[in-house]
């Protein structure tokens, strides 16, 4: 087994779940993991805290040029392990893959970043500029750790690690997730007309909602497609003998590159006083966003997205650019003025799957582009 490989499987082995999700615990182990990796090694660490005992890792490198810094990072906390088929936390490797929680999404990444900038110090390579890895908290919940580190981050480009299958990924799907409730009013089932039934008139809300998705494909973006809009959750009434006097939806609306939020909220609250018109009882109200995320647009021709594609066609392997569905913590870079790829070993088809695991050979290349775009980068 490769260092490589065996940093990665000393990571898994670590219960890394995101707080938020049932048996997930703080970042803090994983990141004291990472913390003594470096500073075994001679490299500099801080920490940077988030919440309490959910700290993100800040490994830096001194370049040639001190005013100039590219950020490599990857996230520490992983999804639920409900419903996996395979233990956790127990790396196993099989048919050249390595399996376990996180595997792929992002201990994969990470660990090819960490040892990426540990050759550089044992070379005694001194790089363009300042090379930084982070090693982030809390990208699966609510993408506290990026934002955190984006406080004052001054960088020239950044690079995240997420399953891409070593593609260079330069645009992704933007989200924005709220809630709509509508108002009834509780009666006996025996005498519903007495009530106002919410569960019925939010089933007229869902069905404008669906008729309005199917013309979301008439918009597309040349790298990610077409928007979509899901309903993933509704909640509604007490018990099966009354009328029930509330019911919540919960929506999920991705957004291409060029679309604003406040914009699409707009739109949904159009979609509501339409079906109050043919329906004047209603009572519908959104809430405000649980979470935004803008789209991510990175320019072919930046320095980082141009230089990663030479590199990747160096080694034999895709240089095309891609767009992706899913979100991460590059977008929230981006937004901060710092131009960011999308690059990672892993495909997005095994994060949070059943059964998660990871290509080693994959891993492997994934710590020489990380190595070569760190040493060359200017």
């Amino acid at each position: 087994m490769s260092p490589v490989i065996e940093t990665l499987a000393d990571l898994v082995r670590i219960n890394s779940v995101n707080p938020a999700y049932e048996g997930g615990k703080p970042e803090a182990e994983i990141a004291g993991f990472v913390e003594r990796f470096f500073r075994e090694r001679g490299i500099e660490t801080r920490r940077q805290e988030v919440f309490p005992g959910r700290p993100n890792l800040i490994a830096a490198l001194p370049g040639r040029n001190p005013a100039r810094r590219i950020v490599f990072e990857a996230h520490t906390d992983t999804a639920s392990v409900a419903g996996m088929s395979i233990p956790p936390f127990e790396p196993a490797i099989s048919n050249g893959r390595l399996h376990g929680r996180g595997a792929c999404d992002t201990k994969a990444g990470l660990a090819a970043m960490m040892h990426a900038l540990a050759a550089l110090k044992r070379e005694g390579h001194v790089p363009p500029c300042e090379v930084w890895v982070v090693a982030a908290a809390d990208e699966e919940y609510s993408y506290r750790g990026v934002l955190r580190l984006c406080d004052g981050l001054r960088a020239v480009a950044a690079v995240a690690s997420e399953p891409t299958g070593l593609r260079c990924v330069i645009a992704s799907k933007g989200c924005v997730r709220w809630r709509v409730t509508c108002r009834g009013k509780a009666a006996h089932s025996s005498k519903p007309h007495l009530g106002i039934n919410a569960i019925a008139h939010m089933a007229q809300v869902v069905l404008a909602i669906e008729a309005d998705t199917k013309t979301l494909g008439t918009v597309s973006h040349p790298l990610v497609g077409s928007p979509t809009c899901n309903v993933g959750v509704i909640r509604g009434g007490t018990q099966v003998n009354m009328v029930p006097d509330s019911c919540t939806i919960e929506i999920d609306r991705r957004l291409i590159p060029g679309e604003d939020t406040s914009h699409v909220l707009d739109h949904y609250r159009q979609i509501l006083l339409a079906v109050k018109i043919g329906l004047p009882e209603l009572d519908a109200r959104m809430e405000p966003p649980m979470l935004e995320d803008v789209p991510l647009e990175t320019p072919l021709d930046s320095p980082v997205a141009a230089l990663a594609s030479h590199i990747l066609a160096d080694m034999g392997l895709d240089g095309e650019f891609l767009g992706v569905p899913f979100g991460s913590d590059a977008s929230k870079l981006s937004r901060r003025g710092i131009p960011s790829i999308v690059i990672g070993p892993g495909s997005i088809d095994q994060a949070h799957a059943s059964v998660e695991y990871v290509e080693c050979e994959q891993v492997e290349r994934a710590f020489e582009f990380y190595r070569k775009l760190m040493s060359v980068f200017d």
